[in-house]
């Protein structure tokens, strides 16, 4: 067979970056090469001792049969406790939660769900790696706002109005963000309300995931709590895997409009169906620890924050953005000579660090390293960078 088989859709994006990079490093160092991995978003702390035994014990009990679309009744109630204690946000667990096997294809579903062709997307740079994959596999056109450092990195609200046409349909914002760690404050939300409130075609996709992981007592809201206008257009989405350690149990939610909730829903039917029972039980068990234990876990991750940033910003050819969430520090590459027109993935892998370059995030010119990782392989990886610039 000659030609690919891959849809005119799917051929118009690439594989994911981030697992392509990723899995690049475990193939290094399986040959026995010595690389330090600083790429992959996922905690290296352990699922909690009691998520582990409530799943335990849901199979036990038989909870090993089919589940609702939507997510089991006990979740969605979790879920929407959740909501309203942590967030203000008042959602039914009826009409306005749905479960899916990770946030990421709650995103998918939501944009699948809604989007036609010519549609577009209005997606914030730096954006998370799929974000404009999956809008192009809805058919949909991604529109890129550049947000910039000296603006926090959350767009305008004169950059969002230029970006609006009349085929824009979603908003997709991520606070805390990867891979930037920037956090939006409520004016700056109410700021982006306004003009949305101009705009009543929009909705606001409002990724929260690393709502959790922040440091220096940076607050947190969410989109939909800026006003009841706002919550009635945003889809709110998070999960367990950042902030409980749950990568593997692959449970993501979201909260919003029953419309949209319904329109998620009918999707799933056809594609995954309802959610492993157990991981379920799980992420239940999870959310009613609270925010306790994240928030702690916190204070690790500023510690290492700490550690990366004050290496790094040593170097005169880097310029170092210093989180307030997320586990990621976001690199700009000031000066390109040592790089000799390279590509920065290859030049650190060059000297055994393999990170994420700015291009998956649509920032060319920077770089990504995850936190999330030991203070030794950080130490190595911040040496090996440091060598990589200054020659």
């Amino acid at each position: 067979m000659t030609n690919s088989p891959e849809s005119h859709l799917l051929s118009r994006v690439p594989s994911s970056p981030s697992i392509a990079a990723a899995q690049r490093a475990r193939d290094l160092k399986a040959a026995g090469h010595d690389i330090v991995s600083v790429t992959i978003g996922e905690p290296d702390f352990p699922t909690p001792a009691r998520v582990i035994e409530a799943a335990f014990q849901a199979a036990k009990d038989g909870e090993t049969r089919y589940t609702p679309v939507n997510g089991t009744l006990s979740l969605r109630t979790a879920i929407a406790h959740k909501f309203l204690t942590e967030n203000h946000l008042e959602y039914s667990p009826d009409t306005e939660i749905v479960v899916a096997t990770g946030a990421k294809q709650i995103i998918y579903g939501a944009l699948t769900a809604t989007l036609n062709p010519g549609d577009e997307v209005i997606i914030v740079a730096p954006y998370w790696v799929s974000y404009p994959s999956i809008a192009l596999m809805s058919g949909a056109l991604p529109v890129i706002v550049q947000a910039l450092p000296e603006h926090g990195m959350v767009p305008t609200a004169e950059q969002l109005e230029q970006a609006i046409t009349p085929r824009t349909r979603w908003l997709i914002l991520n606070y805390p963000n990867n891979p930037s760690g920037a956090m939006a404050s409520r004016e700056q939300y109410e700021a982006i309300a306004q003009v949305l409130g101009r705009h009543p075609q929009i909705l606001v996709l409002s990724d929260e995931i690393y709502e959790h992981i922040r440091y220096d007592g940076a607050e947190f809201i969410s989109f939909a709590a800026v006003s009841t206008a706002m919550k009635e257009r945003s889809l709110i989405v998070n999960g367990v895997s950042k902030a409980y350690g749950m990568t593997g149990w692959r449970i993501g939610y979201a909260g919003g409009p029953s419309s949209v909730i319904k329109a998620i829903s009918k999707l799933q039917s056809h594609t995954t169906g309802g959610t492993s029972a157990i991981s379920q039980a799980a992420a239940a068990a999870a959310l009613a620890m609270g925010p306790a234990l994240p928030l702690e876990r916190s204070t690790v991750y500023q510690r290492r924050r700490n550690l990366v940033c004050d290496r790094l910003s040593s170097c005169l050819s880097l310029r170092v953005l210093r989180p307030s969430g997320a586990f990621y520090v976001f690199v700009e590459i000031l000066d390109s000579a040592p790089l000799a027109g390279r590509a920065v993935d290859e030049v650190l892998l060059d000297h055994g660090v393999a990170v994420i370059p700015g291009e998956a995030f649509g920032l060319p010119g920077w770089f990504r390293i995850s936190i999330a990782t030991s203070d030794s392989e950080l130490e190595k990886a911040c040496t090996r960078i440091l060598e990589a610039f200054q020659g």
